[in-house]
């Protein structure tokens, strides 16, 4: 950022307070939610048998290779609504079938781009939820060629950016060029009745009861792209299909959630202010200005001295001191620094980035003092675990709804080391998907630190301990 204030060639440097929170917590949810072998691991619903178990194990293998390795989109998408979910606060997923691509789809919706009515408080009974779709003037053609939208035409036009939109790009170092041929669909789930699609009581009168819809719009012409119904044709209560999952960071007051920007924001803003002016007080210390008398005559007087530099000086009376008075600069303050110090500390405290050094403790306190030690200064990121084990849990439900209603009745793939498969009928009540993540556990350091205390209290009554299995978990905590 180039500034002119308070004086030309002032620092225009930025604290990374929010960077690194963000970038922080990133890496710890990206490992714990999506590690390498995939996210999903199943439970058997009720009275467990061998088949059950067969059916549990083809689910989770089949769905960890599905989203690992078919679903190229997956991974990205979702590293990058980590970083994008602690400084906005809300982030969304729309899980659905891809008819261009014939597969499951996860796309990572920032909040901007999904709008419900104002006093909404979560999407399962928003009354009505817009996705704004930005698509290229081509996938559209596409879409329409295929039957999947009206072949109505739309003219791509210059959509104007608004506020966060700007700010964002502002960020990113981006700007748009003077032709833009995306164009934007507005998609509607809302709830209509419908001329001619009204909904029937048992006397086949009208009721005037409103079902789930998805209407789509362009944005540019207003025209309407496609009416779809949202419940499945055989269902007698005409229950909304969901396609979107919330993730939020902190609960807000409202629909969306709180970040980091909203809450520490303003330490940020201030780390920020502080630095600034302590590397401008350290800038005019070194390079000071000052006066000069009117008659006194300075060869190159437009360029600082360099070290080691010598210059010729016309000055009247002799007396050069007398000619020249440097103002008077006070270098960086010490308070200012501690001030610093203390804003920055204080957003690492909240934000839970500050390191933990659990080998520094006392290795002779009792293990349940480091336990509770551990869980004292992981409170917030812990409970931020949870939400976020939660939203998963509910995005891998609606991925193995669509993969139940749209995957042939038997799948073969291949793996490493053999040929598998997995039935359709394998996705149904009798298996849970769940995260493989645990939500009581949220990072590496975190699991070592329980696994160890496990392990020393097992060796002090080894007689009431399966000595084995503490070191076994020692070495899983390991990796």
């Amino acid at each position: 950022e180039e500034r002119t204030q308070p004086f030309r060639g002032a620092t225009g440097v930025t604290h990374p307070l929010l960077a690194e929170s963000a970038t922080q917590f990133q890496a710890h949810a990206f490992n714990e939610l999506l590690p390498a072998g995939g996210p999903v691991r199943t439970a058997v619903v009720g009275a467990s048998d061998k088949e059950k178990e067969s059916q549990a194990r083809r689910v989770k293998e089949f769905m960890n290779y599905y989203i690992t390795n078919v679903m190229e989109e997956y991974t990205p998408e979702f590293d990058q609504m980590l970083f994008y979910l602690p400084l906005a606060g809300s982030t969304f997923k729309k899980v659905y079938y891809d008819e261009t691509l014939d597969r499951a789809v996860s796309m990572f919706v920032p909040a901007e781009n999904l709008v419900v009515p104002y006093e909404t408080s979560n999407l399962e009974t928003a009354p009505i939820i817009t996705h704004v779709v930005p698509m290229s003037a081509n996938d559209l053609r596409k879409k329409q060629v295929a039957g999947f939208y009206l072949d109505v035409p739309i003219n791509p036009a210059q959509t104007k950016k608004g506020q966060l939109g700007e700010e964002i790009d502002h960020i990113d170092g981006v700007h748009p060029s003077y032709i833009n041929y995306d164009c934007n669909l507005l998609e509607f789930h809302v709830d209509l009745d419908l001329p001619g699609f009204e909904n029937l009581d048992d006397n086949s009168e009208e009721t005037g009861i409103k079902v789930p819809y998805i209407v789509t719009i362009s944005e540019e012409t207003g025209e309407t792209l496609s009416i779809r119904r949202n419940f499945m044709e055989d269902d007698p209560s005409y229950k909304k299909i969901q396609y979107f999952v919330h993730y939020k960071f902190l609960p807000g007051l409202g629909f969306y959630g709180l970040g980091l920007i909203h809450t520490i924001g303003g330490l940020s803003r201030t780390a920020t202010a502080a630095l600034r002016q302590l590397i401008d007080a350290g800038t005019l210390s070194n390079l000071p200005a000052g006066f000069k008398a009117r008659g006194m005559r300075i060869r190159d007087d437009s360029e600082p001295l360099q070290p080691g530099e010598f210059r010729d000086v016309d000055a009247p009376g002799g007396a050069i001191r007398e000619s020249l008075m440097p103002l008077p600069f006070k270098g960086p303050d010490q308070t200012l620094f501690n001030l610093l110090g203390f804003v920055v500390s204080a957003g690492q405290r909240f934000a839970t980035i500050t390191d933990m050094k659990i080998g520094d403790g006392n290795q002779s306190a009792p293990v349940g003092t480091t336990v509770a030690m551990l869980e004292q200064g992981t409170r917030i990121m812990s409970a931020v675990h949870k939400r976020l084990h939660y939203a998963l849990k509910q995005e891998l439900k609606l991925l193995s709804q669509v993969m139940a209603d749209y995957l042939p009745q038997e799948y073969p793939y291949s793996v490493e080391g053999g040929d598998q498969a997995v039935m359709a009928k394998d996705f149904d009540d009798r298996v849970d998907v769940v995260p493989v993540s645990n939500p009581n556990i949220f990072s590496q350091a975190q699991r070592i630190a329980l696994a160890q205390s496990q392990l020393e209290l097992s060796m002090q009554a080894p007689q009431l301990h399966n000595t084995y299995e503490a070191f076994r978990r020692m070495y899983e905590a390991l990796g």
